[in-house]
């Protein structure tokens, strides 16, 4: 059997947008992924179907895998002929023990590749509002582990030279002994106030700095029950981080979102709340699809052909612009015979996905649902007139009755079906058992339904009491209302029914708790 190959790949300090070009290519190609604790379980997404997920993180108080053990996984998958990628966080070669993988590979007569990555003694101070060296503070940098035990550390560090050798002291590994890091630092020539930083899970939600002076650090730690992960930065660039903490001034600094849409929507969602200093959580919970079926076609097929028959188009969202668009496409029916009919939109998406086909809205309502739009619609809309809706097959009634009542008549497709999704992350359902996801957002009803049954099927007795406590944001009222049925307490609604309001009244509700903590 053909050997396979290994990429030793860093996967940079916890934001997974940190990951280098070629890395993420990596992770893409691999058949197998050996992760540890300090990767972003978010890059796994890249994963191609199929691919094998083996976890060898090691925690504070035990190991999962020792590193031998790590080392000999990595040869046997590759004398299997698998393609693996080693991802660990930070840059593999700074305490990472990438040459002991590396030799082994070798003696084995395998083929490797060792990818850098970001390393979390730049960027973690980086991101806590400190660049490690300044022209004025520190033209240079050390970084040194602070993981053994003081003998080791004695035996390690020449603290005689390390002290003042240069401007920026960068330790990695050394909460547990930060005492007697500053001990040694003020033995050998540092001043008792020389400023301390420590960076907690830096880049990511958790990320939490505490400030002091090599005099006073320790008690800090130990009153704040201050837990590693950490980097510890000593130096004169320490000072910078109040004028400087550009992360944390993020508006959703802090906030982790999950978010529920159907994969195809959930990016712009989840891009819009990382750029806003927020970590999303992808977890789609419905999937779209095309309907398929003698059954289901023959409908769509039948109102298409009588194209010209129409008086209107209206469409409710910019899943039904695109899947009109498609049956259109399938049938090889021309737009142009739709001539006679005015174009409405149920909110500005809609008619922005309309306005990028070429076509202009006639109506867009104030209020962006259906009631708002037969309120905007009303002096308009004339007895006999033929309405064609295309939508999705959880559509509500309203709208259709509603024409019924007022005497139009409203023809119904769906254009595209609504599923729930084949969804599995272990790792989001701890995070929602342990309320470590901070906001729920919800985008249709069918996003409140599905997500509550996927629970369910994951185990889940009472996925309504294992969700509430946790910040729960709707839409608006349609999908709030689907909740609060369901037993959901909605906490977080905007009054327009858009993403972009949406995401404004996220932003406002994590201000206000902010505002309040601070108060305290």
């Amino acid at each position: 059997m053909e050997k396979g190959k290994v990429f030793l790949v860093g996967a940079g300090p916890g934001d997974p947008r940190l990951i280098t070009v070629r890395g993420l290519e990596c992770i893409t190609a691999c058949d197998v992924i050996v992760y540890d604790r300090l990767a972003s379980p978010r890059l796994l997404k890249y994963l191609k179907p199929g691919a094998e997920k083996v976890y060898v993180g090691k925690l504070p108080d035990r190991h999962t895998m020792k590193q031998e053990e790590i080392n000999q996984l990595l040869v046997d998958l590759a004398l299997e002929g698998k393609t693996v990628t080693r991802l660990k966080g930070g840059d593999p070669s700074i305490f990472g023990r990438v040459g002991e993988e590396a030799e082994l590979l070798v003696d084995n007569g395998i083929e490797f590749e060792i990818v850098p990555g970001i390393t979390s003694a730049i960027a973690v101070p980086t991101y806590a509002g400190i660049p490690v060296t300044h022209r004025d503070l520190a033209s240079s940098i050390s970084i040194i582990t602070g993981h053994e035990s003081p003998e080791k550390l004695d035996r390690s560090i020449h603290w005689d030279k390390v002290t003042n050798a240069t401007g920026t002291l960068i330790f990695l590994m050394g909460v547990a002994k930060i005492g007697y890091i500053a001990e040694q630092l003020m033995k050998h020539g540092k001043a008792g106030s020389t400023p301390v930083a420590l960076v907690r899970w830096g880049t990511r939600v958790e990320q939490e700095t505490i400030v002091g002076t090599l005099e006073t650090i320790e008690e800090l730690v130990h009153k704040a029950n201050f837990q590693p992960p950490a980097v510890i930065v000593v130096g004169e660039v320490v000072k910078q981080r109040e004028k400087l903490k550009w992360f944390e001034r993020k508006p959703l600094f802090g906030t982790r979102v999950l978010v529920t849409r159907a994969r195809a929507q959930a990016s712009d969602l989840a891009d819009r709340i990382e750029a806003l200093g927020g970590e999303p959580l992808e977890f789609p919970v419905i999937e779209l699809r095309e309907p398929t079926g003698e059954a289901a076609l023959s409908p769509i097929r039948e109102a298409l052909l009588t194209a010209e028959s129409y008086d209107w188009l209206i469409f409710t969202s910019t899943n039904g612009v695109d899947y009109f668009f498609r049956s259109l496409i399938k049938l090889g029916i021309d737009i142009r015979r739709f001539h006679k009919a005015r174009i409405a939109a149920v909110g500005p998406k809609t008619a922005e996905a309309l306005q990028k086909l070429g076509l202009q809205v006639d109506v867009l309502p104030v209020k962006f649902q259906a009631e708002g739009l037969l309120d905007t619609l009303q002096d308009v809309l004339l007895p006999g007139q033929r309405v064609l809706l295309p939508r999705g097959d959880l559509a509500r009634e309203v709208l259709p009755k509603e024409l019924k009542a007022r005497g139009l008549i409203p023809v119904e497709i769906d254009v595209y079906e609504t599923v729930i999704a084949d969804t599995q992350d272990d790792e989001v359902i701890d995070m929602l058992k342990n309320k470590e996801i901070h906001v729920i957002s919800f985008t249709s009803s069918s996003t409140v339904t599905n997500l509550l049954e996927l629970l369910r099927r994951n185990g889940i007795e009472h996925p309504a009491e294992l969700l509430n406590g946790i910040d729960t944001a709707s839409i608006g009222p349609v999908t709030t209302k689907t909740a609060s049925e369901a037993g959901l307490h909605v906490t977080i609604e905007p009054e327009e029914a858009t993403i972009d309001a949406l995401i404004e009244a996220i932003v406002h509700h994590r201000r206000t708790i902010r505002e309040q903590e601070e108060l305290l």
